[in-house]
């Protein structure tokens, strides 16, 4: 039995129709055809029923469809594990972060655990902070590091670290200092580019700077070039302008009227593994 036979089965189950598993696939409905037609006769009974260009899954389809589905899951997980043994990993951490950490403390964090741990094949899932916790729940990821808490109830959730938010603008020539109402007046404020603080937070700004102009732009990296182009002014966390600001493309806007919040980064677990623990325990020390 060939496992592209099951591959083709399970995708022609889940749309119940040839054309579209081909698409998925990149295979020609021919080819899609004559792996359904290998299976049946491998397996010696009929999985679809035919009708023009219609097809639906026939009793022995539905029951063998959950064992084709572990088979190919099974087979997968025994290539990836043999994979990993033979670059020399018996550890494996799937962390699934967030944009605004991967592209901030994380690779120099990273590369150091790595170093420590040679050992452990460390697998990395950017993805938006609000679809963490179903990857953590669904068992897709072993930890995942976000900035805003999982809607998901039953995960584990801890605080790792803490730090500041401040107001930035474009670096001002001369070294001229940038005053909070002259700027929250003369430019626009780039929202909604943090899951967590920004409804709250333009509440406050509004209410000391009610004509305040804004504009929202949900990724911080590009927040960051719309200020360095003079597009607007935006609240974000220390560690995302940190360098801009050492290099001198960003200037920090010291608060006078408002009080900007705190940027939480979270680690969300269902059950721990020995590899997310030590990855845990390493961020504390770390930052």
């Amino acid at each position: 039995m060939d496992i592209r036979w099951m591959k083709t089965f399970i995708i022609c189950a889940k749309y119940e129709n040839f054309r579209k598993a081909s698409e998925e696939l990149f295979l020609t409905q021919p080819a899609i055809t004559k792996h359904i037609r290998r299976l049946e006769e491998h397996l010696n009974t009929q999985l679809f029923e035919r009708s023009g260009k219609k097809v639906r899954l026939t009793q022995a389809g539905y029951k063998f469809l959950p064992y084709a589905t572990e088979l190919v899951l099974k087979y997968e997980q025994g290539i990836d594990n043999f994979e990993s043994w033979k670059q020399g990993y018996n550890r494996k951490l799937t962390i699934a972060t967030a944009p605004q950490i991967a592209s901030s403390f994380l690779p120099s964090l990273l590369r150091a655990f790595i170093d420590e741990n040679p050992d452990i094949e460390v697998i990395i899932n950017v993805t938006k902070s609000f679809e963490i916790g179903g990857e953590i729940s669904s068992g897709k990821a072993d930890l995942g590091l976000s900035r805003a808490l999982p809607l998901e109830t039953k995960l584990k959730t801890e605080i790792i670290h803490e730090e500041p938010v401040i107001l930035v603008g474009a670096n001002l020539q001369n070294g001229a200092s940038a005053i909070e109402s002259e700027v929250l007046s003369n430019y626009r404020l780039i929202t909604h580019n943090h899951p967590d603080y920004w409804d709250s937070l333009l509440i406050n700004v509004r209410r000391h700077y009610p004509t305040v102009r804004t504009m929202v732009v949900n990724q911080i990296e590009v927040t960051k070039k719309f200020i360095e182009n003079g597009l607007g002014v935006s609240y974000l966390p220390y560690s995302m302008v940190k360098d801009e600001l050492v290099n001198k493309k960003l200037t920090e806007v010291k608060s006078v009227k408002i009080s900007p919040p705190t940027s939480s980064t979270y680690a969300i677990t269902k059950i721990e593994t020995n590899e997310a623990r030590n990855f845990i325990k390493f961020l504390r020390d770390s930052l």
